[in-house]
Formats: C-alpha cells, sequence, structure tokens
C-alpha cells in the first residue's frame, strides 16, 4: 500500500512537473512568437514581390530596388535587429519546435550579414537567375502575379513603373562594379544580351507583358477593358521596351568591353572567401571545397560502374561513350514533334507512379499540379523548373518544361526528371512545407538549397519503388543525372576554387556524361554565374541517403519508409546537421 501511494506520488508531482513546464514553456512562447510574426511582416515589406510568390497580396502594387545600396544597408539593420531579437530571448523550459525555430531565425540573420559583406548587387543581372528574367513571368498573366480584378492590373501597372528606377541602379551597380573588379564573365554577358534583346518586341500586342490583357476577364466593364488595354499598351512601349533596350545598349557597348576573360568567381576581389562563403550558404555545412571536389571524384566513378552495368545489360557492344553517342543520337530516343508530346509524356508519367506513392508516403499535399511549357523568351536557356504553388491554393504548382524543338528533345531521363522537379521532388516538400500551419510563417517559405534540392535529388532514386525504371534507359537516364550532379562537385569547386577553366569544365562534363556541347555549355555557365549552388544537390542527397540506410539497419523491421519521409518533410527546410539531429530523435520514439 505504502508503494502503490508513493507511486501515487511521484506521479502527482510529475503532473505538477509538467504544468510548471508548460506554464514556462506559455512565458516564453509569446515573446518568441512575437519576434517570429514581426521578422516576417517586416522581411514581407521588404521584399514586396518575395511575398506576391508567397501567395500574400497585400503589396502587390510594390518593388522594392533590393540592388540598391540605401536597401542593403536597411536589410543589414534588418538582419541585426532580430539576430539581437532572437539571442535576447530566454529559452529556459522551450519547448524543441520553438526552439528549432529560433535556431533557424539567428543561423537565418548571421548567414544574411555576412553575405552582406560582399557586393554581390554589382553583378545584378546574369543569364540564369536575375530580376530581368523574372520580370516578364511576373507580367505575363500566367506567373505568380495575380490578374483576376480590375485592382490586380492596377498593381501590375504600379509595380512594373519602378522597372526603369530598377535599371538605373543595375547600370550605376555594373559600372561601380567595372571600377572595383566585381564584373561577369565575357561568356555569360554574351548569353544575357539576347535574352534582353528578344523581350522587346515590335508589336506591344505580341509582347508577353500584354498576356494579361489577351486573358482579362470577362466580367470587367467596357471602361476598365478599355482603360487597361490603353494603359498596358502604354505599358510595353513606354515602360518596358525602353528599360530593356538601355540595359541591352549598355551591356553591349560598355559592359561587356569590360567583362572578365576568366571563369571562376576566385579571379574577382575577396573571391576566394566569397566562394567559401558561397560553398557554406548553399551546402549548409562545413565541408570544404576540396572535400567536396574529392566527393564528386568518388561519386563520378561510382555511378559510371553502374552506367556500365546498363550498357551490358541492354547488349551495347561499344564502350560508355559510344554508348551516350548512341543514346544522344538515336531517332528512337527522340519520339516527338510537337511540344504538345513532351508535356504529354510528362503526364503520363505521372499516371504511372500515382498508384504506388501511398506506399512511400502518408502524408500528400493539397496544393493542386499542373505542367507548362517554358515562356519561348527564355527557353533556350532555361532548365525544366517547378515554380511553387501559392499557400492559399489559388495557384497550382507549376513544372515548366523548356522545349525549343520537339523534335530534338531526348526522351531518356524523362522519368528521373519527373521525379526531381514534379512529384514527389520539389512539388510534394515545397507544398507540405507552407500547407504547414503548425510552423511560423517564416519557416513555411524557407529555403535552403542542401536540404531542397537535396530532397528532389533523393526522390530521382524513388524512380525503382515507384515503377518508373523497369525500362533500364530510363534508369540510365536516372544515373545520367546522378553523375550529373557528381560532376557538379567537380566542376563547380574546379571553375570556383581551382582555376578550372570554361572549356576544360566542358570537357569533363561530356567526357563523363550524356550531353550535348550545347547542354553542357549552358550548365557551366550556369555554374559560373551562381558560385556553390549546385553542390546542393548532390551533398543533400547523400545526406538523407545515408540517414535512410542507417536507420533501416538499426530500426531493422521496425523502419518504416512513409514514416521516414513523413519525418523528414514534416518540419520543411533545414539545415543538414538539424536533420540528421531530428531524425535520431524520431528513430528513438
Amino acid at each position: 500500500m505504502k508503494k502503490i501511494t508513493a507511486i501515487a506520488g511521484l506521479l502527482v508531482a510529475f503532473a505538477s512537473c509538467n504544468s510548471d513546464i508548460k506554464k514556462i514553456e506559455q512565458k516564453h512562447a509569446p515573446k518568441l512568437d512575437s519576434v517570429l510574426s514581426a521578422y516576417w511582416e517586416e522581411r514581407l515589406q521588404l521584399f514586396p514581390i518575395e511575398a506576391t510568390g508567397y501567395g500574400d497580396n497585400r503589396y502587390n502594387d510594390r518593388m522594392t530596388i533590393t540592388i540598391a545600396q540605401g536597401f542593403r544597408d536597411s536589410l543589414g539593420r534588418f538582419y541585426q535587429k532580430y539576430l539581437d531579437a532572437a539571442q535576447a530571448i530566454d529559452t529556459t523550459g522551450m519547448s524543441d519546435d520553438n526552439k528549432l525555430s529560433l535556431q533557424l531565425l539567428s543561423y537565418e540573420m548571421t548567414m544574411g550579414l555576412e553575405g552582406l559583406k560582399f557586393p554581390t548587387h554589382l553583378m545584378p543581372i546574369n543569364q540564369f537567375w536575375g530580376f530581368t528574367l523574372d520580370l516578364p513571368q511576373l507580367g505575363s498573366g500566367s506567373g505568380n502575379q495575380p490578374f483576376k480584378t480590375v485592382a490586380d492590373y492596377d498593381n501590375w501597372l504600379k509595380r512594373i513603373s519602378v522597372f526603369p528606377a530598377w535599371a538605373d541602379t543595375a547600370i550605376r551597380n555594373m559600372r561601380l562594379g567595372i571600377d572595383m573588379g566585381w564584373v561577369l564573365p565575357k561568356t555569360l554577358v554574351k548569353k544575357v544580351l539576347p535574352q534582353l534583346r528578344d523581350v522587346v518586341v515590335a508589336n506591344d500586342t505580341t509582347s508577353i507583358f500584354y498576356g494579361p490583357i489577351k486573358s482579362m476577364p470577362a466580367d470587367f466593364s467596357p471602361e476598365d477593358k478599355q482603360r487597361l488595354t490603353a494603359a498596358f499598351t502604354s505599358m510595353i512601349h513606354n515602360v518596358v521596351n525602353p528599360t530593356y533596350v538601355k540595359l541591352h545598349h549598355f551591356m553591349e557597348r560598355d559592359y561587356l568591353p569590360k567583362a572578365r576573360p576568366g571563369s571562376g568567381i576566385i579571379n574577382i576581389p575577396d573571391g576566394l572567401q566569397y566562394y567559401n562563403y558561397c560553398v557554406r550558404y548553399w551546402t549548409t555545412t562545413t565541408l570544404s571545397p576540396d572535400s567536396i571536389y574529392e566527393i564528386g571524384i568518388r561519386e563520378v566513378a561510382r555511378t559510371e560502374a553502374e552506367m556500365n552495368k546498363v550498357r551490358e545489360k541492354v547488349g551495347f557492344a561499344g564502350d560508355l561513350k559510344a554508348f551516350f553517342k548512341y543514346l544522344g543520337e538515336d531517332r528512337k530516343f527522340f519520339p516527338f514533334t510537337e511540344a504538345s508530346q513532351v508535356l504529354d509524356s510528362f503526364r503520363n508519367i505521372k499516371k504511372q507512379e500515382d498508384p504506388l506513392l501511398p506506399k512511400l508516403f502518408n502524408k500528400t499535399p493539397k496544393t493542386a499540379f499542373t505542367i507548362r511549357q517554358t515562356e519561348a523568351f527564355r527557353a533556350a536557356s532555361a532548365s525544366a523548373e517547378y515554380n511553387p504553388g501559392s499557400e492559399d491554393g489559388t495557384r497550382p504548382g507549376i513544372f515548366y518544361v523548356p522545349v525549343v524543338d520537339a523534335s530534338k528533345y531526348n526522351s531518356v531521363a524523362m522519368a528521373t526528371l519527373f521525379l526531381h522537379e514534379a512529384i514527389p521532388g520539389h512539388h510534394y516538400q515545397i507544398s507540405l512545407q507552407q500547407e504547414n500551419k503548425d510552423l511560423p510563417a517564416f519557416r513555411r517559405f524557407l529555403w535552403y538549397g542542401a536540404y531542397g534540392e537535396g530532397w528532389a535529388h533523393y526522390s530521382e532514386t524513388l524512380g525503382t519503388e515507384l515503377g518508373l525504371y523497369n525500362d533500364p534507359y530510363q534508369y540510365f537516364g536516372h544515373l545520367s543525372d546522378g553523375i550529373h550532379r557528381a560532376i557538379r562537385l567537380v566542376v563547380d569547386v574546379g571553375l570556383h576554387y581551382k582555376n578550372m577553366t570554361r572549356e576544360d569544365a566542358i570537357k569533363y562534363m561530356m567526357a563523363h556524361e550524356l550531353v550535348s556541347e550545347a547542354e553542357a555549355t549552358a550548365e557551366i555557365e550556369r555554374y559560373m554565374a551562381i558560385p556553390g549552388q549546385a553542390l546542393s544537390y548532390k551533398i543533400g542527397q547523400l545526406a538523407i541517403l545515408s540517414e535512410r540506410a542507417k536507420y533501416k539497419q538499426l530500426l531493422g523491421d521496425k523502419f518504416n519508409i512513409a514514416s521516414f519521409h513523413d519525418e523528414v518533410l514534416k518540419d520543411g527546410c533545414v539545415p543538414l546537421n538539424v536533420l540528421s539531429n531530428k531524425l535520431e530523435k524520431w528513430s528513438k520514439k
């Protein structure tokens, strides 16, 4: 009896202790919540175009010139303000979820402050990422910017009116960049020029910016239709076209002659320090460039061995390079004549995997999904990509497929591409993160390349389980994408850290994978434009594969793949060390 009474006393004490912990947690949570809420609200106002992308339409008429020095000064104060606020919060009694939110806020602010030490705003335009490429998508009527109401149309007219000032700032920055040595390589400037030129059209009604007028809602009044048609025509003729022409003329006449001849970022002032920062930023690790390079070399060799097994399985007599040539030239791997056929083929891949997805995932997104052809003005230099849906579900997640010439579209790697860019890659990860109302707002839209791209690259390995690699050529396409990401580790570090030339990097890529010279050139020039980003895919994938293997061995029959995937995805984007820590806790539940 005394023993039972003692146990009962312990239970009462434990319940009391739990109550006290909850009180402590409630004491600290409001302060944390208020900091996180204030941070997010202030960030949306600093980056109103980001807000539009997230589906928050309160600032759709605004455009901040983020490349202006004054803005960067404000951004530095913003980062420091919330770093100080995060460090001032007492974590005693705080839940693990809240501690993680606080940790991520501090990490974001610290990396943001460090990034501002480098004058990246002096290179505001490149051929792969940049505002001059984003703007036509926004204004096309089929992108993130909504065009459903008269107010939506007027919001866009206000937003686009800032574009000339943005361009003037960009030109001033690039002139300063010339003086400081922060300039693009010549080869990249030559790729930017046609992009700027091709946006400008002689007939305003054929402009991509005229798209919203062509799709204007039928219920608009005749007066609004007439007014908006005139306003958009004027916007194209007097704002968009002259600004793109101005940028093109400057970059062709003034900037190109001063562009740098080298390939890597190491050739600019403080380039080595900047690249080391980029490596940490994109991989969320402390891996050195040399260690990443060695990982790449090993992965290339391992994947080549697997590719040779497939070559032998299909009975191809030549060597691997000859097999690449065969896959890149034989007409049976180019079955399309129309762009619509390419899109339909991706839709069929989705139908094929749909019945098997429930075996690998307990939780799937509510956000709708669609497949679209990449706009013509950027298709030639674009890769297939995923554009996230809006948080409120009004805009679907979009898988964009660039098809310049359908007859030249190779079908070999379509399955692995869909797994990566669409389902269960980016669409599952990003949509589940945005839909998770248990996360603070800033975490629903947080992005770390090593996690996000790592998950998408890991998703490619699920093709066998999803019935997409029964065709050995599609499996070879998967291996091709895998070696492509391994090659990135070699050439990105090579370009920016080991003085590898653009030409040598192109040759290395062509020697180890199924890729044309034009495709290899576009890829290498992408890495030249955004140092370190290409490292995130393979580093993240290897981390997730390692965690899966570890817990499959550790848990044995208790290991459940759907539960593992749910745990990987449930907290959204996190640095890789955080992912490892939370999976360890999950394994002990």
